[in-house]
């Protein structure tokens, strides 16, 4: 059992996870794609449990792509549905757990429902102390990047900032993520062996852990696995 094994003195402050491989686990099963992503939210609900269980600061979820909306509208009709209902059911849950809910990513694009739903839990939450729950929708790291490089140039020709101030710090502070700790660790389900164009300006440190579960196949001891892999390593942050 890894969960034994975990030195909780030493624990990665801020996870994130690319949860892939709802749709082929769905297809392997013989269910459609939706019924994958539904039982992806019971491996959201689990893990989200076991951060907070185990006094982890950040969790941070790829939960729908900028590319993603390029998927079928039938699935993304479902999924937005989907986001909806699990963020209403859920949302007395993180109260009671005392977690925090943030969003990274252009709530914009999103249905007008999942955006005001969305913006009902940030706000219930928002004076929890415990885990912080933060879900990358509609989020990519181009995109994010574009963003930020975009409001810099806003503010220099505003006359609020020139050349000599830009540092990597200052940009840190104009992406979605200010304030929000560089994860220490990133977990991918599925398989594959890329970050898909997430958390790319704060990953430069970041230790990798690939798994070919899928995610709906995903578990706490999975979970706590990737923690104690992590704590195995040497970080030297280039030293």
């Amino acid at each position: 059992m890894f969960k034994e094994k975990i030195d909780y003195t030493h624990l990665p402050k801020h996870i994130a996870i690319i949860m892939d491989g709802n749709g082929r686990w769905a297809k392997e099963k013989g269910y459609n794609r939706i019924y994958g992503h539904q039982k992806g939210v019971t491996s959201v609900r689990r893990i989200t449990e076991a951060a907070a269980e185990s006094n982890i600061q950040f969790l941070t979820l790829y939960t729908f792509s900028t590319e993603n909306w390029n998927r079928p509208s039938d699935e993304i009709k479902a999924l937005m549905e989907l986001l909806v209902i699990t963020i209403d059911k859920e949302m007395e849950d993180l109260n009671k757990n005392n977690i925090r809910m943030l969003t990274i990513g252009d709530l914009s694009k999103l249905p007008n429902d999942a955006a005001e739903k969305i913006r009902e839990c940030k706000a219930k939450t928002a004076q929890n102390t415990g885990l912080t729950l933060n879900l990358a929708l509609s989020y990519s790291s181009r995109w994010e990047i574009t963003e930020a490089v975009k409001n810099i140039v806003c503010d220099v020709e505003k006359g609020k900032l020139t050349s000599k101030n830009i540092s990597d710090k200052l940009i840190s502070s104009y992406l979605s993520t200010a304030g929000i700790p560089d994860p220490d660790l990133m977990i991918r389900t599925g398989g594959e062996l890329r970050i898909s164009n997430f958390l790319l300006w704060q990953s430069a440190y970041t230790e990798f852990y690939f798994t070919s579960k899928y995610w709906p196949e995903f578990d706490k001891e999975d979970f706590y696995e990737a923690i104690f892999d992590f704590q195995q390593r040497e970080r030297r942050f280039g030293r």
